[in-house]
């Protein structure tokens, strides 16, 4: 398979996890990817033409992808017949095969909700299994050589097109170049080879880290040192499942790890876990667990897949999917931030020191002890405690509020639909209604809480969205997706109570999801969530994040589940300066990780002098010569992020600027419900029918800039104080 994973064709990963706070052994985790994949349809439905999940058995999932999966198959090569000398390859081949992905969406979408709604009714094995067939097959139309050819000859008839039938077109011509269907002979015999080495590479990569990190154990014996820590860390590391009785044991495994390096009040046990995190798979231990072979096979795999396929650079190879274009314009970005992160690192280090040495700590901080003191500090500022204000937040009083501000920005309404079948009790049904229509646009699912035995979770993850059914004119079809979260699940007398961190998870996946639901294009392939670079992708959940800032905003969405009271004021205002505490040393580090991953994919230095080049350009502190931590960067390696680590920066970036035109419209003369409607006109209606940088500036009336995310992160303040 070629770089179509980069964008469209996303081969599921089966990623081995430590479920976070689950006691239940559910074996691999298969990370959806949202991007670009479009599915399923026709499985059990309704009436309503909704699935009748009340129905469905793994056994009629199964047996229906595949017999869609063959037709599909056979569709494609009868539509290749069609696409031979083909006078208008829209109504030929591509409103077709349109037809054709219609008939096997929802299928697939009903599969993935089941798989992350209730695992039991779809075990893992299970989804692995049509997972991989329905993709199998989607992936047909974009190695087919005569479509590839349709849509290269119907671009070269220099007909006007629409901004629509462009995208479409250049969507099945780059999928086609990116999976070599443009090189025939022994260049194509060698890509083959290069794709077989690199999966192989990748998947021992993989494999390696996840051993390396469950070989690390370190046991707390002394109850004095978890006396800081939370009930809930403290029982998941208890040896005997209890809080309150030792043994604990410390692993590197995210969820134990991240959160001992913030409430452990002893330096050596923070230094030990620090020492086994950074030196995984680095070869000062188990030798057989070394991956900088495998890496650097990784590197010169993707650069020769690269230059097999006409680009320069595995990075410049990234590019073609992306909005930012090429790594100049991202690297000219990384460098405008670095400006301002940089230097504000310095101080805020400076500033923690002194507040360490106030409270006793002698010594001078060093990596390890960051994330403790951190912890004590943000405390100290601004007495903030996630599961204090939980009592503010009750999952009713959210949803209502996020409707209502969706439907007040973007004029739709959004209306429950009683007695629809679904997955389990808990799951409610509405539908999307526009201004300008009677019948509904769009529907989805909510499934809010929390089921042990039922739910897969895995740490720190946002809650998930399944773009279940897509909207596609020729098919008659209207957009159906699915949200699914693992809040804390209503008791006798209380509702579900969220923290702040839920909140802004709901918020994001809610604002992602309305790109899928209010999108505007009339093919599947292109609207949407389809077709959108990865680097703008989780633009639209951010932007509605961003409202949660807005203090007229969460006073709305918040309200004492007893008294109604809004959150307090003073809350309120550390809101923004809770998400900003060291942001210049917490944004230096992505910005470290992107720069890095870069130049892993675009030169042939060795990764430790990589490493030892960048190192002191984004840090303040040291490096230390046993850091190893490129042996463990499974996320550029061997998940999908190589030479796009700087994907989610570049959305925050783009997010920000959006939003600063609500910002601008609340303090000057332009109507705020007038760029409401320019948003939704744009980001949400055009989906991946219209490149992302024309989006920009249709909404913006200019290209982006980074001034609005370092305001945001409150750098540019903190600097003038600096300067002054």
């Amino acid at each position: 398979m070629a770089l179509s994973f980069l964008r469209t064709s996303v081969i599921a990963r089966h990623v081995k996890k430590q479920f976070y706070q689950s006691t239940r052994n559910a074996g691999y985790v298969v990370l959806i990817p949202e991007i670009g994949e479009d599915g399923d349809q026709n499985l059990l439905l309704t009436e309503t033409g909704l699935p009748e999940f009340n129905a469905i058995t793994i056994e009629k999932c199964i047996a229906a992808v595949s017999k869609q999966s063959l037709e599909y198959e056979n569709g494609v090569g009868q539509i290749e017949q069609s696409a031979f000398n083909s006078k208008n390859a829209f109504n030929d081949v591509f409103k077709p095969l349109e037809k054709l992905d219609s008939q096997l969406e929802l299928t697939w979408g009903v599969a993935k909700t089941l798989y992350l709604g209730n695992s039991s009714l779809m075990p893992t094995k299970s989804y692995i299994q049509i997972h991989e067939r329905a993709h199998k097959a989607r992936c047909t139309k974009f190695h087919s050589v005569p479509i590839f050819k349709a849509a290269v000859d119907e671009k070269n008839r220099m007909k006007k097109l629409t901004d629509e039938e462009q995208r479409l077109l250049d969507k099945y011509i780059l999928e086609g170049k990116l999976n070599g269907l443009d090189i025939k002979g022994i260049k194509k015999d060698r890509l083959n080879t290069n794709l077989a080495a690199l999966q192989k590479e990748r998947q021992t990569f993989r494999e390696k880290v996840n051993v390396a990190t469950k070989v690390f154990t370190s046991t707390i014996d002394n109850s004095q040192f978890m006396r800081e820590f939370p009930a809930s860390l403290a029982k998941a590391m208890s040896v005997n499942n209890d809080a309150s009785k030792g043994p604990w044991k410390v692993s590197l495994q995210p969820h134990i790890y991240e959160p001992f390096m913030q409430y452990c009040p002893d330096r050596d046990l923070r230094w030990n876990a620090w020492q086994a995190q950074i030196q995984r798979c680095s070869g000062y231990g188990n030798k057989d667990l070394e991956t900088s072979t495998n890496l650097e096979k990784i590197r010169s795999l993707r650069h020769e897949q690269a230059q097999i396929l006409g680009f320069d650079t595995f990075v410049d190879m990234s590019m073609e999917t992306k909005m930012a274009g090429s790594m100049e314009n991202v690297t000219n970005i990384l460098e405008s931030l670095l400006e301002f992160a940089r230097p504000m690192q310095d101080v805020e280090l400076e500033v923690l020191q002194q507040f360490a040495q106030e409270r006793g700590f002698d010594d001078k901080l060093e990596l390890w002890d960051i994330p403790y003191w951190q912890r004590k500090q943000k405390w100290s500022l601004y007495n903030f405690d996630e599961n204090k204000i939980r009592e503010y937040f009750p999952l009713p009083k959210i949803i209502n509020s996020l409707f209502n501000l969706c439907s007040t920005l973007f004029k739709i309404e959004i209306v429950e639909r009683p007695n629809v079948h679904t997955w389990h009790k808990d799951v409610k049904f509405y539908d999307v209604f526009d201004e300008s229509s009677n019948n509904p646009i769009a529907g989805f699912y909510l499934d809010p809480y929390a089921r042990v035995d039922e739910k897969i979770r895995v740490y720190d993850d946002a809650g998930w969205h399944i773009s279940m059914r897509n909207k596609c004119t020729s098919a008659g079809t209207q957009p159906l997706s699915a949200l699914i979260f693992n809040f804390q699940a209503p008791t006798e007398g209380v509702p579900s109570l969220l923290t702040f961190t839920d909140v802004r998870h709901l918020f994001n996946r809610f604002g992602h999801s309305l790109r899928h639901l209010l999108t505007k294009a009339n093919y599947s392939e292109v609207a949407g969530l389809s077709n959108v670079e990865w680097d703008a992708a989780e633009v639209c959940g951010q932007v509605m994040v961003h409202w949660l800032y807005d203090p007229h905003t969460i006073q709305a969405v918040s309200g004492h589940y007893k008294t109604q009271e809004p959150l307090p004021e003073e809350i309120v205002k550390h809101l923004r300066n809770v998400r900003r505490h060291m942001s210049g040393y917490h944004l230096s580090k992505e910005l470290y990780l992107s720069r890095l991953d870069f130049e892993l994919h675009s030169t042939k230095k060795f990764w430790r002098d990589i490493v030892r080049e960048l190192w002191p350009k984004y840090h303040t502190l040291p490096f230390d010569k046993f850091d190893s931590h490129p042996l463990s960067f499974t996320k550029i390696f061997s998940e999908e992020w190589g030479a796009a680590y700087y994907c989610h920066l570049w959305s925050k970036m783009i997010a920000a600027d959006i939003y600063s035109a609500f910002e601008e419209a609340r303090q000057g003369n332009e109507d705020i419900l007038a760029v409401g409607k320019r948003y939704k006109d744009t980001f949400l209606a055009y989906g991946g029918s219209c490149h992302p940088s024309e989006v920009f500036r249709r909404f913006r009336g200019r290209d982006p800039s980074p001034q609005a995310l370092i305001h945001d992160l409150g750098l540019s303040k903190k600097i003038v104080i600096l300067e002054e």
